[in-house]
This record gives structure tokens, sequence and C-alpha cells, in this order.
């Protein structure tokens, strides 16, 4: 006895085709961001940091440190070679001193976050599936809770690490975990805390010539921020 052929319907088919353009249209939405180097020191930078488990990024405002490190890291979720952005920076006024912050964690650390959050308005925009899709992979990783944490299948970026102390840093770049890169962001010449020089530079001397670590030092050539600002930085 033969059996009756079996007929998909055109709603089905139509349905089907909907899925599959969802999905390329959603798999096109997420391809790694395109990365213009300004200077020869950025291109080298972001090699260090594909080669390197841990790279320091030391230099000028404006130089494009945070700026290359969340580009980095956006760029790895994207890829889906990791999973998590582990964000940090050290909780320190600029000489202002503001006082308490009401509202709740998020709310409170969010000021001192603002500008990582900037560098991913620049390269991902505000609304989009991209953003979307970096948004979940964010972590908030402040330094007071960081004891006791490992940071696996990650990128962690440490930003303005000039303002962190000698333990704050050795806390964070031993919470390095598998499958995880970290970059380490910093200017030596602006940091607000009340001594000098700042606790950065010890552990960039100390780490020096160590395998799988490299630093970066940027100059004011490499100031991209505006023109001006590189010749203030220069006369201050």
């Amino acid at each position: 006895m033969r059996k009756k052929p079996v007929r998909v319907s055109r709603s089905a088919d139509k349905k089907a085709k909907r899925k599959q353009d969802a999905l390329e249209k959603e798999k096109a939405a997420l391809q790694p961001c395109d990365i213009e180097w300004r200077t020869d020191s950025q291109q080298n930078a972001w090699n260090t940091l594909q080669k390197n488990d841990i790279s320091f990024l030391l230099g000028s405002a404006g130089s494009g440190k945070t700026f290359l490190a969340m580009a980095y890291a956006i760029n790895e979720i994207l890829s889906k070679r990791r999973s998590q952005i582990i964000l940090t920076r050290p909780i320190v006024d600029a000489g202002e001193k503001l006082g308490f912050l009401p509202g709740s964690f998020g709310e409170k650390v969010n000021p001192y976050m603002q500008p990582l959050y900037d560098t991913m308005d620049t390269l991902l925009g505000k609304y989009n599936a991209k953003r979307e899709f970096i948004n979940k992979a964010i972590v908030l990783a402040p330094l007071c809770y960081m004891r006791g944490r490992t940071f696996n299948d990650a990128v962690c970026i440490f930003d303005e690490a000039q303002n962190a102390t000698y333990m704050q840093l050795k806390l964070f770049l031993s919470r390095f975990g598998q499958n995880t890169k970290m970059v380490v962001t910093g200017d030596l010449h602006q940091s607000d805390l009340p001594f000098s020089p700042p606790p950065l530079k010890e552990v960039v001397e100390k780490l020096k010539g160590t395998p799988h670590i490299d630093i970066i030092q940027f100059s004011h050539a490499d100031v991209v921020r505006h023109p001006i600002v590189a010749a203030v930085l220069k006369r201050l």
C-alpha cells in the first residue's frame, strides 16, 4: 500500500522562512564591531590584548585606553569566545566629595561606571539588538565585594587603576579564572589618591617581564580625544 506524500502547507513554509530570516538577521546584527586605529600605538595595544592574558594600558587621558579595552571585550562577547564583561573602577572622587549617595546598588555605582557606558554608546549605540546582547553580559564588580570571587570565561576591565591601592590591584589580579582576559587601564599622572606615586606604578614595575603579561605605554602623541587635550596635558 502506497503512503500518501506528506504535504507541507504554504503557511508552514512561510513560518519556517520567517524563522530562518529572523535567525539570519540576528546573526548579522551580532557581528563584531569594526575598529579603526588612529595611531600605531592603538593597533599595537589591540595586538597585545589578543596575545596576552593580562594587559596594562597606560597613558594620557584621551589616548583611547578605555575605548580599546571595551571594544576588545565587546568583540570577545559578540564572537562568543567569552560570556561576561566584568567592569570595576575604584570609587574615588576627583577632588570633590559628594557624600552619601542614596538609591539602589546600581544607582550608587553607575555614576562611577558612566565613562564605560559612554564607550558602549559610541561603539554600539543605545537601543539595538547588539547593545541588548552586550548589556546582558555586563557584570558590575565593585572592589569592596570582590573578595572570594573567581572570574571565569570573561574579559575583566579595571578602569582608572591609578586610583587603586596596592591591595585592590592585587585583589583584582588574583581573581583570574579559566578562559579569562584582564585589562587594566590608568594614567600614572592623573591620580586622585592623596599620595604619589600611585601604587599602580609599583605593580607594573613588579610585573614587567612576567609571561603572558604585557604593558602598553601611550604618549601625548596618541591623544585622539581632541588636539587641544594633548596641548593642555603637555603644559599642565
